[in-house]
């Protein structure tokens, strides 16, 4: 079987048209259909389903996309394992993250790590959806809950804590609340309804206080916590968010202490493949350090 073939016949699976797979791999919509149609010919199976759509794999597709995507991986592992056969930290260093976690703590602190190890070619992708590390999406993720892929390595990092806050002028505007039941009179920030929060009371402010009745409407819903905590800030009203906000933005108050709020676990994570390559190496005891007591 032709390698390059493979290659784009993987390209096109994932994509799911000839178009976007040309894009990827930078080939022509029609050279993309002509290696497809000389495999399918070579193979005498059809590999795709063509409709108006776009393309969906036939039975025997799906069976070697299985193999490709099995093949191509192992074949990204080898490609990464051989690159850090190398006695200094060196290669380029995909980090992925939360959009909020990245913008707001690890960006102001990647100066530092590029200018302890200038060899390293950093870039960070900052998304709220898990890249596939295993497939080299990413090299290194730092993540807010455990990962759910059994070929990844793990490393707890630090537990991040919830607080209440709000900013300054809006405390000024509207008082600032002694007691739970105080949130009646105020505007509450919370998630969408369609968000996937790391953590599960994330709409507690609602309810606390509480005892019978319906829960507060809130002033915004927003489905990121960057989103919350720029609303906050913005003076728009009282949210939930990560203490490490708080410490970063400088410009947030907490009110109502006494209120326990959620917590998560924060993880590093990277493929099994790559647990001894200086780049991952150096990175994990950078963020160990860092995160070191907390993340202020």
């Amino acid at each position: 079987m032709d390698w390059d073939k493979l290659r784009v016949f993987h390209a096109v699976a994932e994509a799911g048209s000839f178009t976007h797979a040309g894009e990827r791999l930078t080939l022509s919509q029609s050279a993309v259909s002509r290696q497809i149609s000389t495999l399918e010919d070579s193979l005498r199976v059809k590999l795709f389903h063509r409709h108006a759509r776009g393309l969906k794999l036939t039975e025997q597709g799906e069976h070697l996309f299985e193999t490709a995507h099995e093949v191509f991986a192992k074949l990204a592992m080898a490609e990464a394992h051989i690159a850090d056969v190398k006695e200094k930290p060196q290669g380029t260093l995909r980090i992925t993250t939360t959009v909020a976690f990245g913008s707001i703590w690890l960006t102001p602190r990647i100066k530092e790590f590029v200018e302890l190890y200038p060899d390293i070619e950093v870039s960070l992708v900052l998304a709220d959806t898990e890249l596939d590390l295993s497939m080299r999406e990413a090299d290194a993720a730092i993540r807010m809950m455990p990962p759910t892929q059994p070929d990844l390595i793990q490393r707890h990092l630090m537990t991040m804590n919830y607080r209440i806050y709000a900013a300054p002028e809006y405390l000024k505007a509207r008082g600032i609340p002694k007691t739970a039941r105080d949130l009646d009179q105020h505007s509450i920030v919370v998630y969408g309804e369609d968000a996937s929060p790391p953590v599960g009371d994330f709409n507690m402010l609602l309810e606390v206080g509480i005892k019978s009745g319906p829960p507060r409407e809130p002033v915004l819903r927003v489905n990121s916590i960057y989103g919350i905590y720029r609303a906050v800030q913005g003076g728009l009203g009282i949210a939930a968010l990560p203490e490490y906000m708080s410490h970063e933005g400088r410009n947030l108050v907490e009110v109502l202490p006494e209120i326990p709020g959620s917590s998560l676990d924060v993880y590093f994570v990277y493929p099994e493949e790559v647990r001894n390559a200086e780049r991952i190496v150096v990175l994990r005891d950078f963020l160990v350090r860092k995160m070191a007591g907390g993340v202020a």
